[in-house]
This record gives structure tokens, C-alpha cells and sequence, in this order.
């Protein structure tokens, strides 16, 4: 046969183009799986942030609460928030966090409380294009209002 008619055959192409958008697809399945693990698992970790948020804003005593032109307003110390929050991860499920860490844990402005989490994310599947796990980290704020 000549290399032309050889040339014009297209016998096989297709086998070629399933096996390379076989692998196109499993290569994107996976990445669509790692990044649904990795926002699944900082929004777990933002629920965790945020009870401790809430925690660490009603961490103060009654005697603590100051009147202020807006109305009645608690005062609230670093270190109690800081109590709070770890007392409250202590007993928070937190199984299925792994290296969880208290980042930051307090008030700034002694009317809010500011909770730093952080946590180390693995993916369910290792491979080429995903990282091994990434360190990932969430912010809460809460806020402690008479009305």
C-alpha cells in the first residue's frame, strides 16, 4: 500500500481520541472532587469558627455590662474570650479536623469577639495535579446586642 493511501486511512484515530477524553474526564473528576472536599471542609471548619465566635461574645459577666449612648453594651477581655473558646472547642466535635488550631481568640475593640481557626485539608484522592493538603484558615466574628 502507498504511503499516501496509508496517509488518508483513519483507521484507529478514534480509539486514540476515547482513551485521551477517558483520561481528560478522570483527570477532571478528580479535580472536581478535591475541590468539593476542600470547600466542604472549610465550611465545616467556618461552622466550627463561628459557634466559637459566638461563644467567646457572650463570654463576660453581668457586671461587665457598661451603658453606652447606643444602648447597654458588654465589655469583653481577651482572656475570657480566649477561655471560652478553647473551653468550647474542648467539647465541640472535632473529629474530623485534623491539626485543628486556635490561631487567634479575642476582642479587639472590647465589643466583639475575633476566632482565627486553622486546619490541615488532605484530599480523598492524591495525584499529580492536587497537593498532598493545604493548611486552610477561617475567621468568625460575633457580636454581643441588648435590644
Amino acid at each position: 500500500m502507498p504511503a499516501r493511501c496509508r496517509l488518508a486511512n483513519d483507521e484507529g484515530s478514534a480509539l486514540i481520541l476515547t482513551i485521551f477524553y477517558g483520561f481528560l474526564s478522570l483527570v477532571l473528576i478528580f479535580m472536581v472532587v478535591a475541590a468539593t472536599s476542600l470547600y466542604l471542609e472549610r465550611k465545616r471548619l467556618f461552622t466550627l469558627a463561628d459557634g466559637a465566635a459566638l461563644v467567646g461574645a457572650e463570654s463576660y459577666d453581668l457586671d461587665e455590662v457598661v451603658r453606652t449612648p447606643n444602648g447597654f453594651r458588654p465589655r469583653l477581655t481577651p482572656a475570657k474570650v480566649a477561655t471560652a473558646v478553647e473551653e468550647y472547642l474542648a467539647t465541640a466535635p472535632r473529629a474530623e479536623f485534623t491539626e485543628l488550631q486556635i490561631e487567634q481568640a479575642t476582642s479587639a475593640d472590647s465589643s466583639s469577639a475575633t476566632v482565627s481557626l486553622s486546619a490541615y485539608w488532605r484530599p480523598p484522592f492524591v495525584s499529580l495535579l492536587v497537593p498532598e493538603g493545604l493548611r486552610i484558615e477561617v475567621t468568625a466574628r460575633a457580636r454581643s446586642v441588648f435590644s
